[in-house]
């Protein structure tokens, strides 16, 4: 992850930009290309803030059919196109390069179509994630998918990186929840994927989408899967005095056969921040589990004494059922409030990998060990039902020598959740963050394979061309890119 490269841009793109933003401009309303760079400035990053760059120009579209003209004109033109939600991509999903144009889906932000009978609701897919939820409250139902950025993220962003949320355990990430969208190709031909019920006899092309970083298509629609809301819910707090007994409590749930709602875990760093952040009273102790689980008060009742039992072999310190929706609340606002708590004290990488369930002490102890010996603080804050891990690296931004041993930090911790069964990343996608370290879960034959499928789609790798595989690998390619743009540029019109 050390010293992450970007493609250099196309000096060709960048000379005729003038004409490329007047040819959008003149095809589009006046409002939809933004073009000036002091407005363009809060595109040139995503949530990964070590990176940035100014985009050649920001389309925000409200429609498909924008989208589709700009797509096409782009394709003619021969210039990148960097799809965008809400820029809170962790992994510099929405980078953008010096010779892109940034499409964002901000103004994409409509309910079009709510169906409870037959439980799916139709957005655009600029809306945000809490948004959909909000929009089917008052019928009791709710989309499952929860983000701890649900606040802010879009949909489409949820879908091009395959979020989960603390919820995840029980209902599934996005692919579990997604029926299907409408997406505009690398050329502008608008498609549309999946429908209103799941079983849809064409091919799964949902499962290929959903998870693809924006690099098979801009998606501008989405039909997804809500669910009624259960009887009841509850949590439970466990301490413990070691960071690794809380892995295994979570590994011993699981095991047991016990599916909670879901099952957070927080060490006392992330514990300590989140509680002065947000009053939400957590206890004194180097690590706890929140454990959620939901159906009538009799079926709630049964699966808690399961879970205490199993926690109470391991010796908490610290054991506390929530008596009311309010303490209830307070104990989620807590931990939804964990990684802006975390960056009130220090600027961050958030990483993502996952591990088997089994494997989670063991990791944890591994990022310990690799923290004392890089020289930086690690808090973690994590999806512990699925093993979906979120080690947050503490360090200073404006330190370059520091923003490197983050960066090689972790590398390593990736490496070993690889290692131990795992993955580099559960929900925050590949981006440029992970791109240098694909090599290390898959071999070059794999990588390949993958590449073809962008082919399929985007054959000239216009579509977020420099994310997911190392540069090294996709080099032949993007030059096919290159010399598509100069041709198209130097036989445009000025």
């Amino acid at each position: 992850m050390t010293a992450i490269k970007m493609p250099i841009p196309n000096p060709a793109i960048i000379e005729r930009s003038e004409n490329i933003v007047r040819v959008l401009m003149e095809a589009l309303p006046k409002d939809v290309i933004i073009f000036d760079k002091a407005e363009t400035l809060a595109y040139e990053c995503d949530a990964l803030t070590a990176y940035h760059c100014s985009p050649l120009a920001v389309a925000l579209p409200r429609t498909t059919e924008e989208v589709a003209t700009i797509m096409r004109l782009c394709h003619e033109m021969g210039v990148p196109v960097v799809p965008r939600g809400s820029g809170t991509s962790l992994a510099g999903g929405a980078l953008p390069t010096a010779d892109s144009i940034i499409l964002g889906t901000s103004r994409l932000n409509k309910v079009l179509e709510k169906d409870i009978k037959n439980r799916f609701i139709r957005v655009q897919a600029g809306i945000t994630n809490l948004k959909v939820s909000e929009a089917v409250e008052n019928d009791n139902f709710f989309y499952a998918p929860d983000p701890s950025s649900q606040l802010a993220c879009a949909i489409a962003g949820n879908i091009a990186m395959n979020s989960g949320g603390a919820h995840c355990l029980k209902y599934g990430v996005t692919t579990n929840n997604l029926l299907g969208v409408k997406m505009v190709l690398a050329d502008g031909e608008i498609i549309e994927i999946g429908a209103e019920h799941i079983d849809n006899s064409n091919y799964d092309l949902l499962g290929l989408i959903c998870g693809s970083e924006g690099q098979l298509g801009i998606v501008t629609e989405a039909i997804l899967k809500i669910l009624p809301k259960a009887e009841g819910a509850r949590p439970v707090l466990i301490g413990y005095d070691k960071p690794e007994i809380a892995g295994t409590c979570v590994a011993d749930i699981i095991k047991a056969g016990i599916v909670p709602v879901a099952i957070e875990y927080m060490d006392r760093l992330s514990i300590e921040a989140t509680d002065k952040f947000s009053g939400a009273g957590y206890p004194d102790v180097e690590a706890m589990i929140i454990v959620e689980v939901e159906g009538s008060e009799a079926e709630i009742d049964e699966q808690l004494e399961k879970i205490i039992e199993i926690a109470k072999k391991l010796q908490p310190s610290v054991l506390r059922l929530s008596k009311s929706d309010e303490e209830s609340a307070l104990i989620w606002k807590g931990r939804k409030s964990a990684f802006g708590a975390v960056g009130r004290i220090a600027d961050y990488i958030c990483l993502d990998g996952t591990v088997p369930v089994s494997q989670l002490a063991n990791v944890l102890k591994q990022i310990g060990e690799l923290s004392k010996q890089a020289g930086l603080e690690v808090a973690n804050v994590f999806h512990a039902g699925d093993g979906n891990m979120h080690p947050l690296i503490l360090y200073n931004a404006n330190d370059k020598e520091e923003l490197a041993i983050a960066e090689q930090l972790g590398a390593d911790i990736l490496r070993a959740c690889v290692k131990a069964g795992g993955c580099l990343t559960g929900e925050h996608g590949v981006g440029i963050e992970k791109r240098d370290l694909m090599g290390s879960q898959y071999s070059i034959d794999d990588m390949q394979i993958q590449m073809k499928v962008k082919d399929c789609f985007d054959p000239d790798w216009l579509l977020n061309p420099a994310k997911v595989f190392p540069l090294e690998l996709s080099e032949t390619r993007r030059a096919k890119l290159a010399g598509t743009q100069n041709k198209n540029i130097k036989g445009g019109a000025d």
